[in-house]
């Protein structure tokens, strides 16, 4: 009876741990696939990681938000532990779209049919007393995986030309990175699966 319920056991991890993996690829495609698609002008840092291959890092326009755009600055004026943040994004008349109002928490309305919201969260200590200040949100879209060789030329190209990154913004405001933007041109897109 000992070794049936080790077997039956070890089954039954071995189903909850393919499940739970499954959880998290159906959820990130589903938001690859039905999230609401977004462009941010991107600008090249650093593109490779010996460990895991060529990559750009993703500075983007809404990496740093002004402090004047947080419309609910707390009393404390500064952030502390793991805050939460909400960016709305509005598209700009060159295509990419830019960052409007910003709240801590949640925003106090949903976004319009020409607006979209991006949740970030932001570490402990950013000052937020001086309204001319950034801060700098956390979206979990700060790198994209490329071939391995062909981050260098694209970052190259990248300071001479403007790129982009396609995201799909599920309605919770979590961000996938959906494409690699080359001006017009789709360079890479990530497969749902």
């Amino acid at each position: 009876m000992t070794g049936k319920k080790l077997i039956i056991s070890a089954l039954v991890l071995a189903l909850v741990q393919i499940g739970f993996l499954s959880w998290i690829i159906a959820g990130r495609a589903a938001i690859l696939r039905n999230g609401k698609e977004v462009l941010l002008k991107v600008e090249p840092v650093d593109p490779r990681d010996l460990l895991r291959g060529d990559y750009i890092s993703l500075n983007n326009n809404i990496s740093r938000i002004p402090v004047k755009l947080i419309a609910n600055v707390p009393q404390g004026k500064s952030t502390s532990g793991d805050t939460s943040i909400v960016v709305r994004l509005k598209k700009g008349p060159d295509g990419y779209w830019q960052p409007t109002t910003a709240w801590f928490g949640q925003a106090p309305a949903p976004a319009g049919p020409d607006e979209a919201d991006i949740a970030g969260r932001i570490a402990d200590g950013w000052g937020l007393r001086d309204v001319d200040a950034t801060i700098a949100p956390d979206y979990g879209i700060d790198r994209f995986y490329l071939p391995e060789g062909q981050g260098v030329a694209i970052q190259d190209d990248m300071r001479v030309r403007p790129f982009g990154i396609k995201l799909a913004l599920a309605s919770d405001g979590t961000a996938q990175i959906k494409a690699l933007m080359d001006g017009d041109k789709t360079l890479f897109e990530e497969p749902l699966y």
